[in-house]
């Protein structure tokens, strides 16, 4: 989980962490943030020929009614303690028969290498951009944070050529439908599958950052009517069942992230 983590001298660290945490509040005098969280443009609406409205009710009604992968849980500590997305991401590719592991990611992923800059108080004035590359220091030696989306599709390419499918911003009975075909999904939620409730910013360039800090990436790996079931590495438990409804909640406010491989 993506926490804060304030002690009396010593920089603090993010990531997916289970050290507790204080918030620390967002600066002041920042207008109409540009948040991280880039919404992708939509596309312009096209209308469905006839001739494809029967395809198109086949493949929704291909969808299983519950569906679990048997996908290896792989556990993101010691090792790598802000590394939730690239062990998650290391559970997917060994899934799909890929030779790696979570070190070999954590070296490969693109990073963010902007420093981390703070005021006298402790908060943070600039540091990286998630959706460019890993901000910080995955290891937890330094303070480390997260990566989104775009640089966890450039590294499924890396491994499976042409295969990397973006899920993000997909409906989530588009995710469902993946994971029915067979595919498990890396996605982005909190650390106890909740809206998120600890909030930080700071300045990228000529960009406002402002992001939780309570962010965490799992694999969903079934779902059923009720429940989703995901791999996570950060507690270390497979399959763990979590109401469905409360998960796309969290989902949705990380903004539906979701990464995957056909």
């Amino acid at each position: 989980m993506k926490k804060l983590c304030l002690l009396a001298s010593l920089i603090p660290l993010f990531g997916c962490s289970n050290t507790d945490t204080n918030s620390v509040s967002n600066h002041a005098g920042m207008e109409k943030p540009l948040q991280i969280y880039e919404q992708a443009p939509s596309p312009p609406v096209q209308k469905t020929p006839a001739a494809n409205v029967n395809n198109n009710v086949k493949q929704a009604a291909a969808r299983k009614d519950s569906q679990m992968l048997d996908v290896i849980l792989i556990a993101q500590n010691p090792e790598l303690r802000y590394g939730c997305e690239v062990t998650s991401l290391a559970m997917v590719l060994n899934y799909a028969g890929v030779n790696t592991d979570k070190m070999d990611l954590y070296r490969s992923i693109q990073k963010d290498l902007d420093p981390i800059k703070r005021a006298s108080n402790g908060d943070i004035l600039s540091w990286g951009n998630p959706a460019d590359g890993f901000v910080g220091d995955m290891t937890g030696r330094q303070p480390g944070y997260a990566v989104f989306d775009k640089p966890m599709i450039d590294l499924i390419n890396q491994k499976l050529p042409r295969r990397a499918v973006n899920l993000t911003n997909q409906p989530f009975e588009r995710i469902l439908e993946h994971v029915s075909a067979g595919y498990p999904v890396v996605v982005w939620t909190t650390g106890d599958y909740r809206l998120p409730d600890r909030w930080e910013s700071w300045t990228h360039g000529q960009q406002v950052i402002k992001t939780p800090l309570d962010l965490h990436a799992v694999v969903l790996v079934g779902y059923d009517s009720q429940f989703v079931y995901l791999n996570d590495p950060l507690s270390v438990k497979k399959q763990v069942k979590v109401e469905k409804e409360k998960f796309i909640t969290s989902w949705k406010a990380l903004q539906s992230r979701a990464v995957s491989y056909k």
